[in-house]
């Protein structure tokens, strides 16, 4: 597949939320499971990020922030038939390039198996991981469908 033009968007009336919740809750690891309603705050509560070729949604990304001093990166993905070709790094590029997150004093993600995408815009393992502390509630989207 020919690698087509990528525009990007974070206007929410933009992207295509059915295909990022599908995507989300039945083909990632961290998110599957989660109900709807729960996808549905996450979105309203953060500054999300569109990729689109020939006007289709093909990636995603979603940022919890107060656009100030602090955003957590996640819930980022690049639909299969799209990898291998530059999109997820041109959609990094872009974010990270935004007015109201060029100055954040810290970004922070979890990833399993993405290092060598985060690391070419700067991501690094953390300094002090003695200092962060989680509250992890892995059953949580199992717990709310029950």
């Amino acid at each position: 597949m020919q690698a087509g033009e990528l525009t990007i968007s974070s206007r929410i009336d933009d992207l295509d939320l059915d295909l990022v919740y599908t995507f989300l809750s039945q083909e990632t690891p961290w998110a599957r499971g989660m109900p709807r309603a729960t996808f549905k705050r996450a979105v309203a509560g953060s500054l999300c990020f569109g990729g689109f070729v020939d006007g289709k949604q093909m990636a995603f990304a979603r940022l919890v922030t107060d656009e100030a001093t602090f955003a957590y990166l996640c819930d980022v993905f690049v639909l299969p038939a799209y990898r291998g070709q530059g999109y997820a790094s041109a959609l990094m590029k872009h974010i990270f390039a935004s007015p109201s997150l060029v100055t954040l004093r810290r970004i922070m993600l979890v990833t399993t198996d993405a290092r060598h995408l985060y690391a070419p815009h700067g991501f690094t393992s953390l300094e002090n991981p003695e200092r962060y502390m989680e509250l992890h509630r892995p059953d949580v989207y199992k717990e709310a469908a029950e």
